[in-house]
């Protein structure tokens, strides 16, 4: 038996988001696993969730993955949110990859072999850069840095031509969209996949007039057309707008994916393996997506364990379409998490290395201590607030 000695957290600042990596330590000596619990705004109240789960799994055996998930899940009397999910998904990412370790295989053996020889990757503008990702849409800059995410192999990317703003968009809302939309379009051409994020910063109604702005232009689906979480809502959505609808980011159970799947909601699901409960818990959604027929776009602008996890996760499950990266958001990156895979013309290859394959520098990740992340200005000139 391989017992679990040791729960540890460490908080690492990413200037917009807080990465929070959980790090299991077991009786076996250099036996240690790695898992990811960023949420973003909640920092703390994670951090504190694994504190309240680890007497669940101190002195247990390390190996049993789907019992401890289970005990996590169900020891206590309030089940699930997404705190408790996040600090059940690093935990939970944490086992496996000590599982894999002591095994001496990649995770992506455990978690039902290989269905593919290369992962397809997208790229944020600008990687990540924050500046760039969530700042102003313009035709310049967002022309400007798709094509530099072109130039670096990439053959899709994401943008937010969508402005916070109004539940239901102008005219010159709609037409500087379409302005945005179309000038990225230009830039990379045909053959490059283009996501448009609408973040949940409109109504139904206004991502039914947006999807008709930039239809012309062929987005390969729609994320987040409107705020989550009303399955019948969405899936009315998705038979009214021309365009394919994403969603999943913010769902935290299985039974809120279950009753999307069942009302077709979506044709893309995006399962956060950060929020959702870990790999345990994706694979499960992933086998009711492929009952219904509908891939999976894993959402994943969180930490360098967190797209490793999620590439282990890609090469095992069948109905996987793309997977989400950051890979600018700070320079030092790689200098705390180092092993990842290098992306080559937009793809990654079947990793080798036991485990998800990372390294972390404590010594490199302590240097960048939690700060709180930034207070957004989501009050308008009128003082209504509105979405981000």
């Amino acid at each position: 038996m391989t017992k679990i000695a040791r729960v540890v957290t460490i908080i690492v600042n990413a200037e917009l988001r807080n990465w929070l990596f959980v790090k299991i330590e077991t009786d076996t000596p250099g036996l240690v696993g790695w898992g990811e619990a960023t949420l973003e705004w909640q920092t703390r109240a994670v951090a504190g969730a694994v504190e309240d789960l680890t007497p669940l799994l101190i002195g247990q055996d390390a190996l049993r993955t789907e019992h401890l998930w289970q005990m996590m899940y169900r020891a206590h009397f309030f089940q699930g949110g997404v705190v408790t999910m996040s600090a059940i998904a690093g935990l939970d990412s944490a086992l496996w990859d000590i599982k894999a370790k002591h095994l001496g295989v990649p995770a992506w053996q455990l978690l039902g072999g290989s269905v593919r020889t290369a992962l397809r990757m997208y790229d944020h503008l600008g990687g990540g850069d924050a500046d760039i990702t969530y700042g102003p849409a313009s035709e310049d800059a967002f022309s400007e840095a798709a094509r530099k995410s072109v130039a670096d192999g990439f053959t899709a990317l994401k943008i937010l031509a969508v402005p916070m703003g109004s539940a239901l968009p102008g005219l010159g809302q709609l037409r500087a969209a379409a302005r945005v939309m179309g000038a990225v379009r230009d830039a990379v051409g045909e053959e490059v996949d283009i996501m448009v994020d609408l973040h949940g910063r409109t109504t139904a109604a206004g991502a039914i007039e947006y999807g008709r702005a930039l239809k012309e232009f062929q987005p390969w689906f729609f994320e987040e057309p409107c705020q989550p979480g009303n399955a019948a809502e969405m899936s009315a959505l998705a038979r009214q707008l021309p365009i394919p609808v994403a969603t999943g980011e913010r769902l935290v159970s299985m039974h809120e994916f279950r009753d999307h799947l069942s009302a077709g909601a979506c044709a893309v699901l995006q399962p956060d393996i950060c929020h959702v409960g870990g790999p345990t818990a994706v694979k499960k959604i992933a086998a009711m997506a492929e009952s219904h027929h509908v891939v999976l776009a894993p959402h994943n602008p969180l930490g360098p364990i967190a797209t490793a996890i999620n590439q282990h996760v890609g090469f095992s499950t069948p109905n996987f379409l793309i997977q989400e990266v950051m890979r600018s958001d700070v320079p030092w990156r790689d200098e705390v998490v180092w092993g990842g895979l290098p992306i080559i013309d937009g793809h990654v290859a079947l990793p080798t290395a036991p485990g998800w394959g990372v390294e972390v520098s404590e010594t490199e990740a302590r240097k960048h201590p939690y700060k709180p992340e930034p207070t957004l200005g989501l009050e308008q000139a009128d003082g209504a607030l509105v979405d981000w």
